[in-house]
């Protein structure tokens, strides 16, 4: 490379003559070779000049030495040696190592004459004299006599493909240094959550094609994220259930639920400030998109449960690649002006879709309840396959929400769970008056031994006076002033659920449903003593009201029963505690077993803590000295097996949430389950 020439021809520096510019004809190394040669020398000499107006009037304006300066510093060059000149020359940022040297031994051995080149055509002589160089026996230090020059230590760059969109279409060059937390060898949204790979042989690694430079490999990089970001799955299908209960044999239908708060891309955008931690390309939706598409081809649930659905995105993209993958889906949006919703999928070859209920927490006129969160109940008949014989499996629940993030409304979220509550009670409710196998999931945001989570894994929660903030456990206001406490009741009676969290109708069946009468009946007060008198004020009309009905001969005077009306059922409210009786439990315990730690699901600001769970029906025991809390065993659905969470600190060694591999700022919740098969 040189330097260009000044800005104009006239801006020669002092002590400089300006003379015409002469192209010394040496041989078959062009001129350009020569020249930045001779530039490199004459910036060298510079440098060591005492004068700084010379040197800075030079640095500004460089222009091409004279033929008397090139015959001059050529000689100089052979007098004192190549190898401080070569050393010079490889400092600086003018002539590349490899160029110096091929130019320079072409320059030695062939001292004949060559019309000077076009700077179009400079460029391609420069490759070629790269290749020249690296096909020579010997390099040019060694026919010269000198020691080869030690290489200079500087950032190693690989070629890496760039993610544009789904599909790899462009490379650029990055230094490896820049990459210490990415490995591009595989796809960077399987190392997060795929076994570790085996070591790729050097002769096997992949290979980008740069034009005129032939095939570039790039050099191997070990980077460990996928001992960072390991998740294992643990296996309880061999083993006694979580809480150290054995669990009966027999055939199962077995199946996996995802639960996953896959981050819209309107919120992030709106809090753009909660993620100033990652690279901007790696919150590109396009980006995102394929790392959850690849997250959920490799697990590959039956059923799975999302939050933070886009709904344009969802329509336009999630939808159709979902189907592809054989899902069908249920979608509901948020009301109101939010972009974002819920969504249930399911595999029609798995199951068997039996009914779907949105549910809207939002009632207009109730303050407890002007919040736009939603969420979806569909229960699901699994399909047993046809060489287990005449066998029967009960129908599955499966409920997906996401609850108000707001850590002050905690009335605002005890009163969504209620309705979702009320509403799984009334899917699940088999004729017999008990309920099918439950599995309620999503983000609740709560933590965990809160209130709110509490009372759903306990059944009863004991509210009033309680402060508002306190139900979620999300932050800490207790050293604010005033705080909203709940009072009872919690919700008016005019919202039709009970403090059971079941719907009045549920409870009560519709009158018109008991009360049916025959013709027969009705046809017994057609004389009756009320049907014989003359209404008062009715006007007289000739041949229509002149005349008395005369009850028939034999015709027996009914006998009135008494008033049988009921009135209408008063609720039964108790004094500051809400109750349910779907008898859930979670799939996680919150904290890892190796370590003690507690689980994280999300990482807020930089701070780790579970708000997503997954939540599935037992049945209870007797959970002995302890009267806090309630223990269950497997019922007619067990659990068989996990996918761990991780630590607050192996998070924040991955640079938090989102990174390069896990595209949303919540972690997925992935659970194995067997559901008993009966015999009729």
């Amino acid at each position: 490379m040189m330097y260009p020439a000044g800005p104009g021809s006239g801006d020669s520096p002092e002590g400089f003559s300006e003379q015409p510019r002469v192209q010394p004809q040496i041989g078959n190394c062009t001129a350009q070779t020569l020249d930045a040669f001779f530039t490199c020398r004459k910036n060298a000499l510079l440098a060591k000049s005492s004068s700084t107006q010379v040197e800075g009037d030079f640095a500004m304006a460089p222009r091409a030495p004279d033929q008397e300066e090139c015959e001059g510093l050529l000689q100089q060059w052979r007098e004192e040696g190549s190898s401080q000149v070569l050393l010079t020359s490889s400092e600086g940022p003018l002539v590349d190592k490899g160029l110096a040297q091929s130019s320079l031994a072409l320059l030695m051995d062939n001292p004949g004459e060559q019309d000077a080149a076009s700077e179009d055509k400079w460029s391609s002589r420069q490759l070629s004299d790269l290749r020249a160089a690296e096909n020579l026996e010997e390099p040019f230090p060694e026919v010269l006599g000198e020691e080869p020059l030690p290489e200079i230590e500087g950032p190693m760059w690989a070629a890496v493909p760039m993610q544009t969109g789904p599909q790899f279409a462009d490379c650029a060059v990055l230094p490896v240094g820049a990459l210490a937390a990415e490995q591009w060898e595989e796809d960077p949204a399987v190392v997060a959550w795929s076994i570790a790979p085996e070591p790729v042989p050097l002769e096997e690694a992949p290979i980008w094609t740069f034009g005129d430079l032939g095939q570039l490999q790039p050099p191997p990089v070990e980077i460990p994220y996928h001992e960072i970001l390991w998740r294992e799955w643990e296996d309880f299908s061999t083993q006694p259930d979580a809480q150290g209960l054995e669990a009966g044999d027999g055939p199962q239908f077995q199946f996996t639920l995802m639960s996953y708060n896959i981050l819209a891309q309107d919120l992030m955008q709106q809090s753009s400030e909660l993620y100033l931690h990652c690279h901007p390309d790696i919150l590109s939706w396009n980006y995102r998109f394929a790392n959850l598409m690849q997250e959920f081809q490799h697990w590959d649930p039956d059923i799975l449960c999302l939050q933070e659905v886009q709904e344009d995105h969802y329509w336009e993209q999630l939808e159709p690649s979902l189907r592809m993958m054989g899902f069908t889906c249920f979608y509901k949006r948020r009301t109101g002006c939010k972009t974002d919703g819920c969504a249930v999928c399911y595999k029609p070859t798995r199951f068997r879709l039996l009914c779907a209920s949105p549910v809207e927490y939002l009632r207009p006129g109730l303050e407890l309840l002007n919040r736009d969160n939603v969420g979806l109940v569909l229960l699901l008949q699994p399909l047993v396959p046809e060489g287990l014989g005449q066998v029967s499996v009960a129908p599955l629940c499966v409920a997906n929400t996401h609850v108000l993030y707001n850590p002050r409304r905690g009335d605002v979220k005890l009163a969504q769970m209620a309705i979702l509550l009320a509403e799984v009670d009334k899917v699940a409710r088999l004729s017999d008056g008990s309920h099918c196998p439950i599995i309620l999931c999503g983000d609740l945001n709560s933590v965990p031994d809160s209130p709110l989570y509490n009372f759903i894994r306990d059944g009863e929660l004991q509210y009033h006076g309680m402060p508002a903030w306190k139900v979620s456990g999300q932050e800490d206001f207790s050293h604010q002033l005033y705080q909203r406490k709940l009072q009872a009741p919690l919700w008016p009676s005019s919202l039709g659920i009970t403090d059971c969290c079941q719907y009045i109708t549920s409870c009560h069946p519709k009158r018109s449903e008991r009360l049916k009468y025959g013709r027969d009946f009705l046809l017994r007060f057609r004389f009756c003593d009320v049907a014989c008198q003359r209404p008062a004020g009715l006007v007289l009309m000739e041949g229509v009201t002149d005349s008395k009905p005369e009850r028939p001969a034999g015709w027996a005077e009914p006998v009135l029963e008494e008033d049988t009306v009921e009135p209408e059922p008063v609720l039964p409210r108790t004094i500051g505690t809400i109750q349910h009786c779907l008898h859930l439990t979670s799939v996680y315990t919150h904290f890892l077993p190796q370590h003690g730690r507690p689980e994280v699901t999300t990482m807020p600001l930089g701070f780790g803590m579970t708000v997503d769970y997954i939540f599935f029906s037992a049945e209870s025991c007797d959970n002995g000295n302890r009267a806090d809390r309630r223990l269950y065993q497997d019922g007619t659905l067990k659990l068989l097996g996990r996918l761990s969470l991780l630590s607050e600190e192996i998070l924040w060694a991955a640079n938090g949430l989102p990174n390069p591999f896990c595209s949303s700022d919540h972690l997925c919740l992935l659970a194995s389950f067997g559901m008993k098969v009966t015999s009729p």
